[in-house]
């Protein structure tokens, strides 16, 4: 049996990871280097071992045309705004879902990818790299479902939009565990 490293290791880089919203440089975000990434973070806990997820890679040389199209599906007024939005990351993985055949399965299949994602912001942290899940309202737009190919049994779960930084955004503390956690009690 393979020895684990210490619990203080990943807790740290538990703690540690955040959402990189912006200031990306411009270090290129590179396919392989996520395609590696997801090879890890596919090993989320998934019910019935359905592995829900199928990806969308946008990396530097797709971008701008992905972002005009995207950005297509918006009002006019908002569209330069939506473009310019989407140019921001270094890259952007799209992640879809199968949505599973009755409520259940929608959630498992939720609840894994959702995994699946976690997973793979805190490998991509290790790696310095920064990832935001986004949810948009563009996720949601039939529109954009058929510009990505997204068939009828499956959704869009989010943009993560990607890049290298050079400042980290401030820690936000979290609500402590005992103000949200109590024990059953019997009557």
């Amino acid at each position: 049996m393979q020895v684990l490293k210490k619990k203080a290791d990943l807790a740290e880089i538990i703690r540690e990871r955040r959402s990189i919203k912006k200031g990306y440089n411009n270090k290129i975000v590179s396919e392989e280097t996520i395609t590696e990434l997801l090879e890890d973070a596919i090993w989320a806990p998934t019910h019935g071992m359905r592995q829900p997820w199928r990806f969308i890679f946008v990396g530097e040389n797709q971008k701008q045309d992905f972002a005009k199209k995207i950005a297509s599906t918006y009002p006019e007024d908002r569209q330069e705004n939506r473009e310019n939005y989407l140019n921001e990351p270094s890259a952007i993985l799209v992640v879809i879902m199968e949505k599973g055949d009755n409520q259940k399965k929608q959630d498992e299949n939720f609840g894994a990818t959702a995994c699946m994602i976690q997973n793979f912001q805190l490998l991509a942290w290790e790696q310095e790299l920064g990832v935001v899940w986004k949810t948009n309202p563009h996720i949601y737009d039939p529109k954009v479902e058929e510009i990505l190919h997204v068939k009828e049994d499956e959704r869009i779960i989010g943009f993560l939009h990607m890049g290298y930084f050079d400042e980290l955004p401030e820690k936000k503390d979290r609500i402590a565990v005992r103000d949200k956690f109590s024990t059953f009690q019997v009557g």
